[in-house]
């Protein structure tokens, strides 16, 4: 369990402690249903809390018409330039017209312990 001292308390969870691990960034290939889509780049931030195990979130980038064909989809994924596939959901119902930025929600191959984690 993390012990760097960055906590976040859980409203309604009964007391559960979230801790920040740090984040990752870095560009990888956007893919929908196995097909290639588009070069990303992300910055990601990552969490660990019991009995969750780790979770992350944060923003994708690409160009707004790629983003724009694929916002909302199933099946999105992020094959990052280290060779880790990570499942991709869309946090946002609507994207912002001309946006080149969307919030996700990311599961897969996350790092595990907190010195994987860019602080």
């Amino acid at each position: 369990m993390p012990t760097d001292g960055h906590r976040i308390r859980f409203h309604g969870s009964k007391g559960s402690i979230m801790h920040y691990l740090g984040g990752i960034s870095g560009h990888g290939v956007l893919m929908c249903n196995g097909e290639h889509i588009a070069r990303t780049s992300y910055d990601f931030d990552g969490f660990f809390t019991e009995p969750v195990g780790v979770t992350c979130c944060g923003e994708i980038q690409l160009s707004a018409a790629v983003l724009k064909d694929v916002f909302g989809r199933s099946g999105v994924q992020l094959l990052t330039d280290e060779g880790n596939l990570l499942d991709l959901t869309f946090s946002e119902k609507v994207l912002l017209s001309a946006s080149d930025v969307a919030h996700v929600d990311v599961k897969g191959e996350l790092p595990a312990t907190p010195l994987s984690w860019h602080k």
